[in-house]
């Protein structure tokens, strides 16, 4: 199950809540009692590994057309 991030807007309470895809987003702040929760976006962590995943680098079938 899914982990997601959520802010109130009104107090400033973090939290994470473990949810299903189908839950509906929490609304109301579990500390204050407002309606000014929402879900807190930030980027996935990824690595690249291998070649070819820059610009200086160059994948085998580049390399095989060159020749």
């Amino acid at each position: 199950m899914p982990t997601y991030h959520y802010r109130c807007k009104n107090c400033g309470y973090d939290f994470l809540k473990e949810q299903a895809f189908n839950d509906a987003p929490i609304t109301v702040c579990p500390k204050c009692g407002q309606k000014q929760v929402r879900k807190v976006y930030s980027v996935a962590g990824i690595q690249f590994r291998g070649n070819g995943f820059y610009r200086t680098d160059s994948s085998s079938a580049s390399k095989a057309k060159s020749n």
